[in-house]
């Protein structure tokens, strides 16, 4: 039986049972699933920067923007929250929209 001691999406459990067979599951408390999370969205960047085409990519940006989300949540901030610090952080300091890549800065 293999062993994957990571942190999965809520309905893999019951996908997995519903195909006849067994897996084994815990609660993670909050300082295991932040840690567990972390680890989680490493994994996803990977994937991410592993994809062969857009679609791939997008479905990784997905995985990642899900994480996010219950992350901000963890941390007691919900989605309209987090949204609303983008934005604002989006007006104060920009986008990445321009791709400006910043060569250097002479600091006479």
């Amino acid at each position: 039986m293999p062993v994957y001691n990571k942190l999965v999406r809520d309905r893999i459990p019951e996908i997995i049972r519903k195909n006849g067979t067994y897996c084994s599951v815990r609660r993670l408390d909050g300082l295991e699933f932040e840690r567990e999370a972390q680890k989680k969205l490493k994994e996803e960047i990977s994937e991410y920067l592993d994809a062969d085409n857009a679609e791939q990519a997008v479905e990784e940006l997905a995985d990642l923007l899900e994480l996010i989300y219950c992350l901000s949540e963890h941390h007691g901030y919900s989605k309209e929250e987090l949204e609303a610090i983008r934005e604002d952080k989006a007006d104060r300091r920009g986008s990445f929209h321009e791709r400006w890549f910043l060569e250097q800065v002479d600091d006479d």
